[in-house]
């Protein structure tokens, strides 16, 4: 919880407060797990090294894998996979399990072998990651990086009901730091109940509201809710259960008062992302990086694209957006089910059948997620993605100048009165 807090306000910088985890006192900003490889390894220790939380993503690990580190996972599933191309039927596109434990243990690893600082690097870990087996290769990532030495996970994309049983026979089961992420009171609460029998609560919660980037936990009535309302609302249930279980306010959290308003509030750190897809850590290739900095507020949508069922918030200019690619579940398939089927192999086999003469069809209504994540063609933005223009300085060329990892998370840590403090200029190429 907080330590040493004064009473928060406007003229209160976020690094008079600290998130307490167990014995650890970290500065309360985390770096929330951006993926396909968008939260870095570089960005989440720059995180560690600040005193904070830096998140990696477990999305696509495989494919993370071949582009850092030279293997060749994909090519590897796709060589057993070959003669399915052509068939919708994707029961037989197995992933390997042995090579997603070997590919998460990999990054895991490299990222905790270079740890520096007094902060931490925790996995986020999305269950609706179901790659046609969701029991056996959510059990197989986790008990790798268990093994890799994470500090935590963060339990997220689903309500996690019997996830925590994967993992209780672990060693480190109840020394590593384990969260989930919500968006109401009540999946906090499904949450707890059935996981009850692990002995195990939460060491944190997420608490992600409609503002944030990526899939959300609302339906199409998202702005209705309240980030600030949520909060408070789990924060009077913990304590009146005298439950101390620290909460962790996301989504929307573009400033240092933002934060210290959440702290009010009751959380004890945010979880911020927008502001760090701008800076020379993020995985984003740099011409994306000018897209989310040029954004209008009237540029960013939430849609309903995502074969995962959840909405989701991106930039209306997506490339992902309407492209009809062929389904590539044999060297993918991130999101089959567990009868190797996924929303999108519907839509573009019906678009195929009403068109075609057309090789790549308009796809409308769903899209090809992973094949358009690991292209850094999705585009997912938080709702205060439009403010990045504010936060740099513009080039003579139209361009923006990136900001530093560093950069963003002291102005977090120290700024007050709503201020955003620009970078140091870069002289004139």
């Amino acid at each position: 919880m907080n330590t040493h807090a004064p009473t928060p306000d406007s003229s209160t910088p976020l690094d008079a407060f600290r998130l307490r985890l167990g014995k650890d006192e970290l500065v309360p900003i985390v770096i929330g797990g951006m993926g396909v490889d968008i939260s870095t390894t570089e960005l989440a220790l720059e995180a560690a090294r600040l005193g904070g939380i830096g998140h990696l993503s477990d999305a696509m690990m495989p494919t993370v894998c071949d582009r850092r580190y030279g293997t060749h996972y994909v090519r590897s599933k796709l060589q057993r996979f070959k003669h399915n191309v052509h068939n919708l039927d994707k029961t037989v596109v197995q992933f390997d399990l042995d090579e997603i434990a070997a590919a998460t243990r990999a990054h895991v690893a490299q990222a905790m072998e270079r740890k520096r600082g007094t902060g931490m690097v925790f996995l986020n870990c999305m269950e609706k990651l179901t790659m046609n087996s969701p029991r056996e290769t959510l059990r197989a990532r986790l008990i790798a990086a268990l093994d890799a030495g994470i500090d935590g996970i963060t339990l997220a994309a689903g309500l996690h009901l019997g996830t925590l049983a994967l993992i209780e026979a672990h060693p480190r089961f109840q020394d590593v730091k384990l969260g989930i992420i919500v968006s109401s009171l009540r999946a906090l609460q499904i949450f707890l109940r059935k996981n009850a029998k692990s002995r195990r609560l939460p060491d944190y919660v997420v608490v992600e509201g409609p503002l944030a980037g990526g899939h959300l936990g609302f339906g199409a009535d998202w702005a209705q809710y309240n980030l600030a309302t949520i909060v408070a609302e789990i924060r009077a249930w913990l304590d009146a259960e005298k439950l101390a279980i620290p909460l962790i306010a996301a989504g929307g959290v573009f400033t240092g008062t933002d934060a210290v308003g959440m702290i009010a509030q009751g959380a004890s750190a945010v979880q911020v992302a927008t502001r760090f897809t701008v800076t020379h850590e993020c995985g984003l290739p740099d011409e994306v990086k000018q897209h989310y900095f040029a954004a209008k507020e009237a540029d960013i949508e939430v849609n309903t694209l995502s074969p995962t069922g959840y909405p989701m918030r991106m930039l209306k200019s997506s490339p992902c957006i309407g492209a009809g690619v062929h389904p590539n579940c044999e060297a993918y398939g991130y999101l089959l089910d567990g009868k190797g089927h996924c929303p999108y192999i519907d839509a573009w086999a019906r678009e195929m059948e009403a068109h075609p003469e057309h090789r790549r069809p308009t796809v409308r209504d769903k899209t090809c997620l992973c094949t358009h994540m690991r292209n850094f063609d999705c585009w997912t933005c938080g709702q205060t993605t439009w403010r990045l223009k504010d936060t740099s300085h513009q080039n003579p060329d139209g361009s923006y100048q990136l900001l530093s990892a560093e950069h963003v998370f002291k102005d977090y840590q120290h700024s007050t009165e709503g201020r955003i403090a620009l970078p140091e200029k870069a002289p004139a190429a």
